[in-house]
This record gives structure tokens, C-alpha cells and sequence, in this order.
């Protein structure tokens, strides 16, 4: 165990901001330890610097199960001065001191008769981060709580608050059964869109994570905003408003990628022949419209068409022939005369079997792709 510094990234620009990311994954050594906090540090470090911070360069520093608070002190106050983008990752345990009740990270000396002296008080990261600039900070946290930090945390939301400045994205989870163990499945979800090499806001990168885990973790508190409420039981807002308003605010990819993440719950837990899962592809389908991708929602309306048939629906049922037109009408948007030849032939079939209420729209069709 020990702590250890990585500078990654070649030289920037004069004028490119640096974007420093803190990595700090800890939890207590022996029987006290009920999260495999490093266990995501080899994730995090595989990202490229720059897509951690959303610069083109970074310093990134590694703490891995450090012993001494004042040490993360130290390392936090260095990364906290930096002038650029700021984002710090935290993976370990949360738990509460006796005499304040405050919230504590635990590290690798952390014991719960000694807690306050060998723990990082969560203020200590609160004093050091709200006097940067607003906007400039990001904190993901992925951590499992002691009993009395779940319950005073279901009593108090804002337990974790960070101010007025840095945004806070995570998920803390309930203490796992006596002798049990938990993964920071959600920072590592984190770690591998990041490595799929696409730049997603933290916003939608948590509602993907929190997607996930979900599933995977039932019994956990979401922290922050989300642009775009992420599926699962923990939170049952509707979520068609706000990706809506993402897609209408230009941010297509957001609205894009929560949709996904709300069709793969769909799938997970109503399976591919279902309503559910019907339903958000149309949802992506819609979202393609609006961001100028016609061949993409042509596409996508032709598989929910096929899967509405699939359920049984009867050709002439409005959902079916709806989708049908909507492909149809997108198709005729295309201009790319290749994606038009590709998708041409099943939209035919398709309209063979469907030929909807507009009359002539098959003869039309065919006569387009001759």
C-alpha cells in the first residue's frame, strides 16, 4: 500500500488550460474493509488524461490506500490550487465519528476506535475544494456507508454537500451483509466510457453509471444532479421532460445516450420483446429526428415497427402503421444516396406489409427506389 504520482500527457499549448484529476481510492486494511477500493485505480489509469478533465492535457496523481490523512491533505491542497478544470474521483467507505456524527473517508490505518485521527473528514475536502471557482470542480464519488452514515445520510440528503462551487456525481451504497465486500462498480463504469474514447458530459456519464448499477446494486442513494434522471429504482422521476429539453437544447448526445441507458434497463428487466423496450427505441428514433440524423431514426423506426409486429400487433394497429410512416418519411429525408439504398429494401417489405393509410405511399416508395 502506499501513494503514488503519475504526470501524463504531452506538453500544452501556451494558452490550452491543464486540467488536474485526483484519483483516490482507500479503504481500511483487514477485517475492517468492506469495499475493494483500488480494485478501480487500474481503470481509472487507462484513461487517456485529457478525456478525465475534458482538456487536452492533465496531471493526474494516484492515491492508492494512503495511511495518513494529513498526506491527502496535502496532495488535495496541491490539486486544488491548480488553475484548471479540477475533477477528483473517490472510491472507499463512509462512515460517521462518534462524538460529531461527521462524515469520514476511511483510509488503510482506519479503525473505529481510532476514526478521527486516522480517517479524512469529509469537511476537510469541502474547505479545500468551495474556494475554487465555480464551475471548475468535479467530484465522483463511489462509496459504501457504515451503518450510522446510511441512516444519518436517508435523514439528511445533504450530508455530503460540497457548497456552492464543485458539482458532486455518485452513489453511496448500504452496508453490505456481515462479512460481505462491495466493488466501486459505479466509478468503473465511469472509467470504461471514458476509455470508449467518446466525450460524454459528467452528467450523462452518471446517468449511464447509475443505469448500471442499478441493476446491479438495488439498495443505494444517488448524489448530485443528473441533467437527465438515470433509470432504476432509486429514482422515479420522468425522465422524458429533461431529455426532451437536452435534445431541444442542442445536446444531442446527452439526450441520446440516457435514452440508450433507459432502453438497456427496459431490456434488462422486461426483455427484448417487450413494450418497454419498444418504447425507447422509439424515443431514440424521435431523438435521431431532431438531431438531423434521418437515415439514423429511419433506421430505428424500422426496428420498432418489426418489433411491435413481433408482439403481435396487427398491421393496421396506429402504433404499427405510425412507425412505418415515420420510417418512411425519414427515409424520403435522407440524402445520402447509400444509406437511402441500404435502408430501402426493408422499408419496401415493410410497407408491403403495412401500407398504412396514405394511399399510394407503397407505389411511391417503389417507384423512389427505382
Amino acid at each position: 500500500m502506499g501513494v503514488t504520482d503519475e504526470v501524463r500527457g504531452a506538453s500544452p499549448a501556451p494558452a490550452a488550460p491543464v486540467g488536474t484529476a485526483l484519483l483516490l481510492a482507500a479503504a481500511p486494511a483487514g477485517r475492517g474493509r468492506v469495499m475493494d477500493a483500488a480494485s478501480v485505480l487500474p481503470a481509472l489509469a487507462a484513461v487517456p488524461p485529457g478525456a478525465l478533465t475534458g482538456t487536452a492535457t492533465a496531471t493526474v496523481v494516484e492515491l492508492a490506500d494512503p495511511l495518513d490523512p494529513q498526506t491527502v491533505l496535502t496532495r488535495l491542497r496541491a490539486a486544488a490550487a491548480s488553475p484548471g478544470p479540477l475533477l477528483v474521483c473517490l472510491a472507499g467507505q463512509l462512515h460517521l465519528d462518534r462524538r460529531q456524527r461527521l462524515p469520514h473517508l476511511a483510509l488503510a490505518r482506519t479503525t473505529t476506535a481510532t476514526l478521527r485521527y486516522t480517517a479524512l473528514p469529509w469537511h476537510w475536502l469541502v474547505g479545500e475544494l468551495s474556494v475554487r471557482p465555480p464551475g471548475t470542480t468535479t467530484v465522483v464519488a463511489d462509496l459504501a456507508a457504515d451503518p450510522d452514515a446510511w441512516e444519518r445520510l436517508a435523514a439528511a440528503p445533504d450530508l455530503l454537500h460540497l457548497g456552492p462551487g464543485p458539482t458532486l456525481y455518485g452513489r453511496v451504497t448500504a452496508p453490505p451483509r456481515r462479512g460481505g465486500t462491495t466493488t466501486p462498480d459505479y466509478l468503473r463504469s465511469w472509467a470504461e466510457l471514458w476509455r470508449s474514447g467518446v466525450r460524454l458530459p459528467y452528467a450523462t456519464l452518471h446517468a449511464e453509471s447509475a443505469a448500471l448499477t442499478a441493476s446491479l446494486t438495488p439498495d443505494q442513494t444517488l448524489l448530485g444532479p443528473a441533467a437527465v434522471p438515470a433509470p432504476g429504482p432509486v429514482v422515479e422521476q420522468d425522465p422524458h421532460p429533461a431529455i426532451l429539453a437536452a435534445a431541444m437544447a442542442g445536446r444531442h448526445g446527452e439526450a441520446a445516450s440516457v435514452a440508450a441507458a433507459w432502453e438497456r434497463e427496459a431490456l434488462r428487466h422486461h426483455g427484448p420483446r417487450s413494450v418497454e423496450a419498444v418504447h425507447w427505441t422509439e424515443v431514440r428514433a424521435d431523438l435521431a429526428r431532431l438531431a438531423g440524423e434521418p437515415a439514423r431514426s429511419c433506421e430505428l423506426w424500422l426496428v420498432a415497427a418489426e418489433a411491435r409486429l413481433g408482439l403481435g400487433q396487427r398491421t393496421d394497429d396506429p402504433d404499427v402503421e405510425g412507425a412505418v410512416d415515420r420510417a418512411h418519411h425519414q427515409w424520403e429525408q435522407t440524402d445520402d444516396p447509400e444509406r437511402a439504398r441500404a435502408l430501402g429494401p426493408a422499408l419496401v417489405a415493410l410497407r408491403r406489409r403495412v401500407p398504412g393509410r396514405q394511399p399510394g405511399a407503397l407505389a411511391a416508395l417503389t417507384r423512389r427506389m427505382t
